[in-house]
């Protein structure tokens, strides 16, 4: 049992984890910062059924954040969107790990 009322992985679906990946292997290629083990758990994530730790879904959505960053003025606004969009729906799935797992209007 965790001591800890929040989760500590989180499962994604396979196409966000493999797009992922994709986006950090170009972020590794820029040597952002902290590329490396977010982009060795996606590479590998199949086999632990998608599953990951929330730290490291994290470390990616603010690697994702920093290439969109830094490849603004040279990339199509299309491939822009699309490294946004993924570090966004990561964002969001750590968000709501952060969340209490019963919700009540008396909060």
């Amino acid at each position: 049992m965790t001591t800890s009322p929040f989760q500590r992985t989180i499962a994604l679906p396979a196409p966000v984890c493999e797009q992922t990946a994709q986006h950090l292997e170009q972020a590794a290629q820029r040597a952002i910062d902290g590329a490396a083990i977010p982009l060795k758990a996606f590479r590998g994530a199949a086999d632990s059924d998608f599953t990951l730790p929330v730290s490291v879904v994290e470390q990616a959505a603010a690697c994702l954040l920093v290439l969109a960053t830094e490849t603004a003025q040279t990339v199509r606004p299309s491939a822009l969107r699309a490294t946004i969009s993924v570090a966004l729906r990561l964002r969001d799935a750590v968000d709501l790990t952060h969340q209490p797992a019963l919700s009540s209007r008396f909060w």
